[in-house]
């Protein structure tokens, strides 16, 4: 009698028939640095007992995994900081190296780059997304409070050394970096980077620092690149929402607009904090505790079960709008505690 194996679960799909294949992960809430759009320079940090151990996220990770999620994405905070993140990592590298795991990936600020790329390309990351908004030492400073920009520089120098593609993510900020705009284009482009423009988005309280004055339009932005470069659009996708177009350089350049234009409708990931609350969009408030069906149980059915019913209440789209010169379906958590 021929072996059928084991059963495979049933794929995770939502009410709108998206297969949820993409899983990002927050690992903490902490990080070394407190950038003006995402945290308060004074944060209150969680309990270090409300975090996910790093045998629990394992556990969570390799129960989406075995549902279909093809695709994880470590978070923070800064993923980085976390102690003995590495055990973690280094534990999901039997999902890659099975096939059941397709992609690792970080998105981190680079300040630990230079410490753990090569330990990162060792446990199966291939890309990792720098998240740097400008090239300029003394506004680097002042727009994440407590960064250097040599150390992060330095982290993708060790990056690229190591193996590892790096894609930079820049947050478009009115009055910022609009003069960067081709300075970045062009540094990315010397160093074979790929680059992504995020529009700033309506999360927490920042202690006055006001998203409709921050607000730059990538619909501005992109009208600003062709002036000089001619733009081919790319059909592909990286698994996240980012929409891309290729340069007369050959260079690609991606755009995240969740307030110009609406990407829900390919959605296919959900987003897990480092106390294990499941967001199913991030810009609405509804979540799921996992974290209890977790530690309720040795046994996974509970936390299948309550995975199911999560994916089952996942929204059409979020409601983020600025269009009303007000920040429209502003969600009051910080990115940092959704993960960025």
């Amino acid at each position: 009698m021929t072996s059928l194996g084991p059963i495979e679960a049933a794929p995770l799909v939502d009410p709108f028939q998206r297969s949820i294949d993409y899983l990002r992960v927050s690992v903490t809430d902490r990080c070394d640095f407190r950038c003006v759009y995402c945290m308060s320079e004074n944060m209150t940090f969680l309990p270090k007992k409300e975090l996910l151990t790093l045998e629990e996220l394992d556990r969570m990770c390799s129960t989406f995994v075995r549902l279909g999620v093809k695709k994880l994405r470590i978070t923070g905070g800064e993923p980085l900081v976390r102690r003995d993140i590495m055990t973690f990592f280094r534990g999901m590298t039997r999902h890659l190296e099975s096939g059941a795991l397709r992609e690792l990936t970080v998105t981190t600020n680079g300040s630990q780059l230079k410490r753990f790329a090569g330990d990162l390309h060792a446990a199966g990351v291939r890309r990792i997304n720098v998240s740097l908004d400008t090239l300029d030492e003394a506004k680097f400073a002042r727009i994440t409070r407590w960064g250097r920009l040599p150390q992060v520089l330095d982290g993708i120098d060790a990056a690229q050394a190591a193996g590892l593609r790096v894609k930079i993510n820049t947050v478009a900020l009115k009055g910022f970096n609009e003069d960067e705009l081709f300075t970045l284009i062009d540094w990315c482009a010397s160093r074979d980077m790929d680059l992504t423009f995020i529009e700033v988005m309506p999360m927490g309280d920042l202690g006055g620092e006001d998203r409709l004055d921050q607000y730059w339009p990538l619909s501005d932005l992109r009208a600003r690149i062709g002036e000089r470069h001619a733009m081919v659009e790319l059909a592909e996708r990286s698994g996240g929402p980012a929409r891309y177009v290729r340069l007369d350089t050959r260079q690609k350049i991606g755009f995240i607009t969740p307030l110009t234009h609406n990407f829900c409708e390919s959605c296919n990931r959900v987003r897990l904090t480092c106390t294990g609350e499941l967001y199913m969009c991030l810009g609405q408030e509804d979540m799921a505790d996992l974290r209890a069906p977790l530690r309720a149980s040795n046994d996974d059915a509970l936390l299948e079960d309550a995975i199911r019913a999560a994916i089952a209440r996942k929204p059409k789209g979020h409601d983020f709008d600025y269009s009303r010169q007000r920040a429209d379906g502003q969600v009051s958590r910080h990115m940092s505690h959704t993960g960025g």
